[in-house]
């Protein structure tokens, strides 16, 4: 069950609030439509509500806020658009991938992609997806991890009425199962036919809370959809045959060759056109949006009702006027009825369109409970008009005056933004991150058919070093191809999370956390070290085969000078994702990579003078004259090692930016949870 309580957006410049004092309740086992026109703030609310932007009031699921739960992701499950995957990354292996972060086992992405029907495409790229086929693996993602609340923001937009029909289909299964669904629609009609209740906000505002029964009647009303080359004449011929019938008859012509006629049948409309000739082109039943009106009268019906068809002798159109003024008039006077205006135009699609239909689970079961669903060619689909405020005894019934007593007593507070969820298993999930795509395969190639080829290069023009020579890196670049690629592959690592926020997909960022950063130095640290020996090996192998065993002799401090080879190719693969951790971006990652060399070792030399030369040089000495007790199994020969190593112009740079990158990582660590 949700409740929302008082949820107001914080006031904008020169602006109203774009949602102002909303309550309502969503019960559990039932489908809740959040309806409005665009701009009515149902977007605004499912923010507020999920805590991602601030503002006041308060949201209980099942109870508890959703900074309470410890793991939201198992509790409400969201589809806010799009899946923001990587492009390359394969459906299966996306799903798989948010299994490893939430600490689900993999046979839940098969089991999702069978629900949904993606079993065919669970290899297809997602980039080649189309958009209904998106919304089917957004779907699975936020039924993952089985949540009991489904939130989810126009999910049928841009379906076709098929699509639209399963997807609302498994909504229907989900709240049959007991769970909880709340789901904002632009359209009244798919609210009606696919909601147990409907919450409509107009400018902000609640204006209505009703089940979907009494919203069908007060809002919508069947109409039959003309399509002809020849609807004006039709239209005056209606209208004729309806006055001289005295029947209460509305045409509204929509477009050039389009009518909506209210209060007719098919039948009686494609015998008036038959028995004149007129060609049709279209002849359906429709269900069309009457519109509504705050708080209507006898005296505004009757007004509304003429200005209506003056406005219809304008446009060629007439009707009975003793007939509308009669049932608008009957209209204000019932209890909860809605004064008729204007129709609003609503596109939709050939064929009938029956009101009562049962509509089929996509297991095969039939669901009565959804109307018109299942039924093909079904016109259920339109964008009706849907921002008009509703009567004031349905918009503020027993039910609503209960919530709003009830949030004038629970004080409203403020909504701070909840943090990004981490993955529960972060270093399963950035293994299956890593290999889930081919960039890291590709880079590797890269670097390593380069760095054999720049050996053999140096190897022809002579003068280098031998482990110049070996690592392939000549004085003219500032490092190494196998450096350059890990730290490519670091800042990849933390760059992804921000293009592609899977872990993170209603709000575009991800956590800075110190779980996801250990994880995600390891991993990259295991792929430099591989990058680092593949690269030797081939240097090697490639100068045996080229010049024989001349340029292959292993160095006699071979030891020293492989292990400064390996931590400069670590080294930059985590200043890659450190940097990009901070700055939350691919480029920045590899620039402060390539900063290294070529600004932080000139920045050293400048300031120090060269006494890094002299430091290592005399560190052994120094390290001896300690009055210290002597380590276990000759360890102070690697610790002399390791201070060498770091004394080195490129070693030094290197440690002092690893360093002020992970003060950096952490400290927007420690402001983020202080907030």
């Amino acid at each position: 069950m949700i409740q929302v309580l008082g949820l107001s957006s914080h006031p904008r410049r020169n602006l109203p609030p774009a949602v102002d004092d909303v309550s309502f309740e969503a019960y559990a086992g039932r489908v809740t439509a959040l309806l409005g026109a665009p701009g009515a703030g149902r977007t605004t609310v499912l923010r507020l509500m999920l805590e991602l932007q601030p503002g006041l009031g308060v949201t209980h699921f099942k109870g508890r806020p959703l900074h309470e739960i410890p793991h939201p992701a198992r509790e409400v499950g969201t589809l806010l658009g799009d899946v923001p995957g990587h492009p390359a990354r394969t459906v299966r292996g996306h799903l798989r991938m948010l299994c490893a972060a939430t600490g689900l086992p993999v046979r839940r992405a098969d089991e999702l992609l069978e629900a949904v029907g993606l079993v065919s495409l669970r290899e297809e790229r997602l980039s080649s997806l189309s958009h209904g086929l998106d919304r089917r693996l957004g779907l699975a993602c936020a039924l993952l991890a089985d949540p009991h609340t489904l939130v989810l923001d126009e999910p049928a937009a841009g379906l076709s009425p098929r699509e639209a029909r399963w997807l609302h289909g498994v909504l229907r299964a989900h709240a049959e199962r007991g769970g909880t669904v709340l789901f904002t629609t632009g359209d009244s009609k798919e609210a009606a036919h696919h909601a147990d209740r409907v919450v409509a906000m107009n400018e902000g505002k609640v204006v209505a809370d009703l089940a979907a029964t009494d919203f069908a009647r007060t809002r919508l009303r069947p109409r039959v959809a003309v399509r002809s080359p020849h609807a004006a004449r039709l239209a005056a011929l209606l209208t004729k045959e309806a006055r001289t019938d005295r029947r209460p008859l509305e045409v509204v012509r929509e477009e050039a060759n389009r009518l909506s006629v209210y209060g007719s049948t098919c039948a009686d409309v494609g015998e008036t056109a038959f028995r004149h000739g007129i060609l049709v082109h279209q002849l359906a039943d429709e269900i069309g949006d009457m519109g509504c009106s705050a708080e209507p009268s006898a005296d505004s019906a009757v007004r509304i009702g003429s200005a209506r068809s003056r406005t219809g002798e304008r446009s060629g159109v007439t009707e009975s006027a003793s007939a509308r003024s009669g049932s608008a008039a009957r209209g204000a006077a019932a209890p909860g009825a809605v004064a008729s205006g204007p129709a609003a135009p609503a596109r939709s699609v050939p064929g009938p369109t029956p009101s009562t239909s049962p509509a089929k689970h996509p297991s095969g079961t039939r669901n009565p409970g959804v109307p018109g669903a299942g039924v093909p060619g079904s016109g259920t689909q339109g964008s009706g008009a849907s921002g008009s405020r509703a009567p004031a005894s349905g918009a503020r019934g027993p039910h609503a005056r209960d919530l709003v007593a009830r949030s004038a007593t629970v004080p409203p507070g403020f909504i701070h933004v909840r943090p990004a969820p981490s993955p529960l298993q972060p270093l399963r999930y950035e293994l299956r991150r890593a290999a889930g795509v081919g960039t890291g395969y590709l880079t590797a190639g890269v670097v390593l058919v380069t760095s054999a080829l720049v050996a053999v290069l140096l190897a022809r023009a002579g003068n280098t070093p031998q482990y110049r020579l070996l690592a392939a890196w000549p004085r003219q670049i500032p490092l190494p191809p196998a450096a350059l690629g890990a730290g490519l592959l670091g800042a990849i690592a933390f760059g992804d999370e921000f293009r592609h926020p899977a872990l993170a997909a209603d709000r575009g960022t991800v956590p800075r956390r110190l779980g996801l950063l250990t994880a995600k130095l390891l991993v990259s640290g295991a792929i430099a070290l591989m990058i680092a020996f593949l690269s030797l090996g081939c240097d090697l192998e490639v100068l045996y085969l080229a010049y024989g065993q001349e340029l292959t002799r292993v160095p006699g401090n071979w030891l020293s000078l492989g292990a400064g080879w390996f931590a400069l190719v670590v080294g930059c693969a985590w200043a890659g994702v450190l940097a990009a951790g901070v700055f939350r971006s691919t480029t920045a990652g590899l620039a402060a990579v390539l900063a290294v060399p070529v600004a932080v070792v000139p920045l050293l030399h400048h300031v120090f003078g060269g006494s890094s030369i002299r430091t290592a040089a005399g560190i052994v000495r120094r390290l001896r004259e300690l009055a210290l007790p002597q380590w276990p199994f000759g360890g102070e020969r690697y610790l002399t090692a390791l201070a060498r190593l770091i004394a080195q112009p490129v070693g030094g740079a290197l440690t002092l930016s690893l360093g002020a990158l992970l003060c950096a990582y952490v400290g927007a660590t420690l402001r983020t949870r202080a907030r």
